[in-house]
């Protein structure tokens, strides 16, 4: 919980206090109590302690209307007397923390035991002159200074480790960084519309303080505890709190209470900020977990389970709150919502093949130098093992042990998770230039997968700036804006009033932010759309609003996608009742039984009328792509006032002002995205509320479909009748019929477009199952968010709740940004193709060389420490090269490689066994005749510790060579022929290559013993430089063997059907859309709900002064429980129950049914 635990952070806020009780008339303490109580208990409470919320504003000086002064002095205070509303995130690890994880890996703790025991072995000089018996322990090439270099290789070999560990530790920090640097990127650019100095403006949502009036509206994440002072039809979804998944209407007089962390759902109004930070309810929750985590850090082993499902539930408030999850949490939360990323299945189970070929190679080198040891010292010369020699046979052992040791570091290729890791942070910190703020790693990589993408209409294929362009009006249909004298006055009036009242007070038209630019649009765009049809009447809606404020709206009907209708009541001077109402124009038409005349006298409206109006100016409307908006409105008298509550009654019988059609223009770049999808082989599909006419069109232009091919446009309720059967069930075999010639789904309810999701996710009938990309920004769109293998929220349309639930944020919410997340995902999956056509050349050729070499003559001719290096090379830095290079348009020319497409194609394969047959060929004719094409001793047989041989040193760096130079044969894996196509766009690429020469020069030159390196001349460089290079010319020759002539190459890492499917998944029940939310809460409903007992009981305030554990209090809890709800059976200390329901998914369908005795579970 920072460097602050609970109980100083209370009493530091309690010493502040005390100083400046006296400046506000209620206390911190006295507003978190408050913030305790529900319902009934709370509007009570408020009337007793403050008479009314305007007494309680009063006391917190700020006022319901103009909000606070907004002085800089005066917040300073509140931050510093109520807190800020932040919440410390937890502390990142240190590089301390990831060095230690990065020493865990198995290989290399073998190797520094085997350097240990070289080490003190080295030091250990066997008594008496003995060994001179010793077989062949001591060759005449010895001398003393050789002697005592003994402890170099050991020394070496550390040293070598020490720098894998800290490349991997650094690694791991650079990543953390970024990660929680997109994190503080995201919380940033969340802003909340408070009301300061009488002005509505933005604020960032730490800046909030004690005392802010805030506005909250529909799809807000509330960012504090308050208390409603004003507003119409607020619901709140607080499952996230309670568990409870039903809405929860909020009313002044009834339940007035607004905590942080719940999402609003209908409605809007005002709130009166009480509490924030620490002290709001989510904020005491957060403090408990967090000091239940340090806790548990301690006593880790234990309690796991409460751990993981503390990491769960921080994460969905986290990101609205402003502390972060470090990475393992956001991976941890995230695990029950997506199955593990297809890239990284593949690899793991790639990486654990080669491991274990790799152990079983090192096994035999190990086991065949032993015996060839043994055999040749006391069978063939047969010596005796003599007492005094036991040290030097050790040391022949701890050699052969070292060498195997060698083999196995080379097979792992412990590069492949670094690989995967630099290349999705690299390619995440690149695509926020594309304006994708990915939230989930692996997000990244499955869009390159992508096979279908569902997307909005409004806003992201089209500009989201609406304008009207046509109007029927006193019976004319205008195409174009009509002259305002052309138009009767009764009507103008009724239709000023009827928009600037019946719109939110918040929606405005500002003047442009530049000469000449457009006027700027604020809030609803479709009612802007509308406010701006009034100023191109000439008439002004401000007057309008000033004369009836917001506080004077009698009854206000919001807008959902129930209603697809806003309806606004005010009450005339006479006492009358005067209803506005504006729709959808085939839903409010319906409702409507008057129209106004050219006159603008009301003339009956019979369904005939309205039928002759859908075909004259409706469809053609639609057909040009125009959104239709209906205005009406219904005068009702004072006696008997009607009953608000009937909404059927109420929305019934209006008179219908005006039809209005709305232009949203296609935005220029989509229809070109769209058709690179479409080359990529992605299928876009629209899903859209609109008119299917209006989709219909507008899919037209933006090229999703084509006049004369054969695809289904289908509305919302017709796709409903094709998919589910005579019961209403919905059938898989329906969908399937239905989704392959899909392309607009219109008039969809945010269910139908979670079917539609679910039902291609699930489908068999392709042999490839889809992966399904899906774009949203409403609260409603939430469920196909999560469900979708990649959601993609808007950054400036979408609401809190839908950033929540998705993978990545298009800050522009622009169609095109997605299509670059396509080539950035495709791009991910090919460099770590690059790098493992890359890695397995050098592994192969490693291994065989060493296994082959010590076989045959006893010896490694590549010594640990050079195959450390060369390890180095191929892992980290070839990691680097090659995960970095920036993708090509190339990219999107080919079919998505979906899900079961093994990570290694034949023609990898093909450049892998070509590769290594030729640097085989070489080293091998090298080691066994090179001392005669070069004239030089022979390395082969030398004895344990002499000096290292110019033989030896050309294999290692003729290897070297051919690896660097095989790295640029590896940045094609399609079989192109220019490798070098491209390659100084990455500049990474090019340092490292370079990079990696120089160290090579500097480590043969002067590496001297350590490196077993003995300096070369300047002819002998050149002949492993020009063999290098033959790399590339052989490249050549291999791209001329067709692949499809092979056809006993076999391909390897693909992920079979069976293991796609994770068990978890398996086990969920099919979820029913009206529990989606539910179900994606399941482990937080019941530990909340032990929370929110803790937390309601004045336990809580105890447990913060004394700082004593969270376990404590659960104890303690239990017993309280116990008496308040006659639970006999918790014989367990409560925290049991509580990670035991947790794990056990049908105790927690019993829990969210309300059986209490179910929760203790004895």
């Amino acid at each position: 919980m920072g460097d602050m635990t609970n109980s100083d952070f209370y009493s530091k806020n309690q010493r502040n206090e005390a100083n400046h009780a006296g400046e506000f008339g209620c206390t911190l303490q006295e507003l978190r109590s408050l913030m305790e109580l529900r319902g009934t208990e709370a509007v009570v409470k408020i009337k007793e302690t403050y008479g009314e919320t305007e007494g309680l504003c009063r006391h917190l000086k700020t006022s319901p209307t103009e909000g606070l002064a907004g002085t800089a002095a005066d917040l300073e205070k509140r931050k510093l007397i109520f807190g800020k509303n932040f919440i410390p995130p937890k502390k990142p690890k240190t590089f301390l923390q990831l060095v230690w994880e990065a020493l865990q890996d198995v290989t290399l703790i073998i190797l520094e035991i085997a350097a240990i025991i070289s080490l003190g072995l080295s030091f250990y000089q066997p008594p008496g002159e003995g060994n001179e018996g010793c077989g062949t322990a001591t060759g005449g090439a010895e001398d003393e200074g050789e002697a005592e270099a003994g402890w170099i290789e050991g020394a070496a070999i550390l040293l070598s480790v020490i720098c894998v560990v800290l490349v991997t530790a650094f690694n791991d920090w650079s990543k953390e960084k970024q990660f929680r640097g997109l994190q503080s990127r995201i919380e940033q650019e969340q802003k909340f519309t408070v009301v300061r100095g009488g002005q509505v403006i933005q604020i960032p949502v730490a800046e909030i303080v004690v005392g802010d009036i805030a506005q909250v509206k529909y799809g807000d994440l509330l960012p504090a505890d308050g208390i409603f002072i004003q507003g119409n039809d607020l619901k709140i979804d607080e499952s996230s709190l309670t568990g409870e998944s039903d809405q929860v209407r909020k009313s002044v007089d009834k339940d007035p209470m607004l905590l942080s962390g719940t999402h609003v759902m209908e409605g809007s109004g005002r709130m009166l900020v009480t509490a924030v930070g620490v002290n709001s309810q989510t904020g005491i929750i957060f403090t408990l977990l967090g000091a239940g985590g340090e806790e548990e850090e301690k006593k880790d082993k234990k309690a796991k389970q409460q751990d993981g499902a503390a990491a769960m539930e921080m994460q969905p408030l986290k990101s609205a709150e402003g502390g972060e999850g470090d990475d393992k949490d956001k991976k941890k939360s995230n695990m029950h919502k997506k199955e593990k990323s297809v890239l990284q299945g593949k690899l793991t189970k790639l990486a654990v093949q080669i491991g274990k070929a790799g152990l079983v190679m090192s096994a035999i080198t190990v086991i065949i130098l032993v015996l060839y040891f043994a055999i040749d010292t006391f069978v063939v010369n047969k010596k005796q093992w003599l007492p005094e020699c036991t040290p030097v046979y050790v040391q022949y052992f701890v050699k052969f042990f070292i060498i195997g040791v060698t083999v196995l570091v080379v097979a792992v290729p412990e590069g492949l998770p670094l690989a995967v890791t630099i290349s999705l942070a690299y390619s995440v910190k690149k695509m926020m230039k594309d304006n994708n703020l990915v939230r989930h790693l692996d997000a990244c990589e499955t869009m390159g997968n992508a096979t279908a993408i569902c997307s909005d209409k409004t806003g992201t294929l089209t500009t989201n700036r609406m304008t009207v362009v046509q109007a029927y009006v006193g019976d004319v249909h205008y195409k174009e804006i009509p002259d305002p004298d052309s138009v009767p006055a009764k009507t103008l009036d009724l239709l000023v009033n009827a928009i600037a009242i019946n719109s939110a007070y918040t929606t405005k038209i500002l003047p442009p932010e530049k000469e000449g630019g457009l006027p700027r649009q604020v809030g609803n765009k479709t009612e802007c759309g509308l406010l701006g049809f009034v100023l191109d009447l000439k008439q002004d809606y401000e007057p309008v609003r000033n004369l009836i404020p917001e506080e004077k709206l009698y009854k206000v009907y919001t807008f959902n996608s129930v209603r697809k209708s806003m309806s606004t009541v005010i009450k005339m001077p006479d006492g009358s009742f005067r209803m506005y109402s504006k729709g959808a124009s085939e839903i409010v038409l319906k409702k409507c039984s008057r129209i106004l005349n050219a006159a603008g006298e009301p003339r009956i409206f019979r369904p005939r009328d309205r039928d002759e109006m859908v075909k004259k100016v409706i469809e053609p409307m639609a057909c040009d792509g125009l959104r239709t908006i209906c205005v009406a409105f219904r005068d009702f008298s004072s006696s008997p006032e009607p009953d608000w509550d009937n909404e059927n009654d109420i929305l019934s019988d209006l008179t219908c002002i005006c039809v209005v059609g709305i232009e949203d223009p296609v935005r220029p770049e989509v229809p070109e995205a769209i058709r690179k999808c479409q080359r990529a082989g992605i299928t876009v599909r629209m899903v859209t509320g609109d008119n299917i006419n209006t989709a219909r069109a507008i899919a037209i232009k933006c090229g999703i479909i084509h006049p004369g091919e054969d695809f289904l446009c289908l509305e919302g309720k017709e796709f409903n009748r094709r998919i589910r059967n005579e019961k209403g069930e919905i059938e898989q075999e329906r969908i399937d019929k239905i989704w392959p010639k899909l392309r607009v789904l219109a008039r969809s309810s945010p269910t139908d477009k979670h079917t539609l999701v679910k039902g291609i996710i699930d489908s068999t009938q392709v042999e490839q199952r889809q992966v399904v990309a899906v774009t949203g920004d409403g609260t409603n769109d939430g469920p196909a968010l999560k469900k979708a293998d990649v959601g993609f929220a808007m950054g400036i349309a979408g609401t809190d709740v839908a950033k929540e639930a998705s993978d990545i944020i298009l800050t522009d919410d622009n169609f095109s940004s997605i299509v670059k997340a396509v080539m950035w995902g495709r791009n991910v999956y090919d460099s770590i193709s690059k790098f493992l056509q890359f890695q397995l050349t050098v592994n192969i050729v490693a291994v065989i060389v060493a296994f082959t070499g010590a076989c045959i003559t006893q010896d490694s001719p590549l010594k640990a420490v050079q195959m450390l290096w060369v390890n180095l090379i191929m892992d980290t830095f070839a990691s680097l090269a090659l995960a970095t290079e920036p993708p090509t348009e190339a990219l999107l020319l080919r079919k998505p490689y979906g899900r079961n497409k093994p990570l290694i194609s034949r023609t990898m394969m093909k450049n892998i066994l070509g590769h290594a047959v030729y640097q085989l060929t070489l080293i091998f004719t090298l080691l066994f005749v090179g001392e005669k094409m070069f004239k030089i001793d022979s390395g082969r047989n030398a004895p344990l510790h002499s000096p290292p041989s110019e033989h030896y040193t050309i294999i290692f760096n003729t290897f070297v060579m051919m690896q660097l130079f095989n790295e640029i044969n590896a940045r094609k894996i399609h079989g192109e022929r220019n490798v070098f196509d491209g390659i100084f766009r990455n500049p990474i690429f090019c340092t490292i290559v370079l990079g990696t020469f120089a160290i090579q020069i500097v480590i043969v030159q002067f590496g001297g013993k350590p490196f077993s390196c003995s300096p070369l001349q300047l002819d002998q460089w050149m002949w492993c430089v020009f063999i290098g290079l033959g790399e590339l010319v052989w490249g050549q020759v291999i791209a001329t063997i067709p692949t499809s002539r092979l056809k006993f190459l076999k391909e390897a890492g693909r992920l079979t059907e069976k293991e796609e499917v994770p068990e978890e998944e398996l086990n969920e029940d099919v979820e029913e859309i009206d529990h989606a939310e539910r179900e994606l809460r399941r482990g937080q409903i019941l530990w909340f709900r032990g929370l929110n007992r803790i937390q309601t009981q004045i336990e809580v305030v105890n447990t913060f002064k004394s700082g004593t554990s969270f376990q404590g209090a659960l104890r303690r809890q239990s017993s309280v429980t116990s008496q308040t709800q006659d639970v006999t059976n918790i014989s367990s200390p409560s925290h049991v129950s509580l990670s035991n329901a947790l794990s056990s998914p049908t105790s927690t369908s019993a829990a969210a049914a309300g059986h209490p005795r179910r929760e203790g579970i004895p």
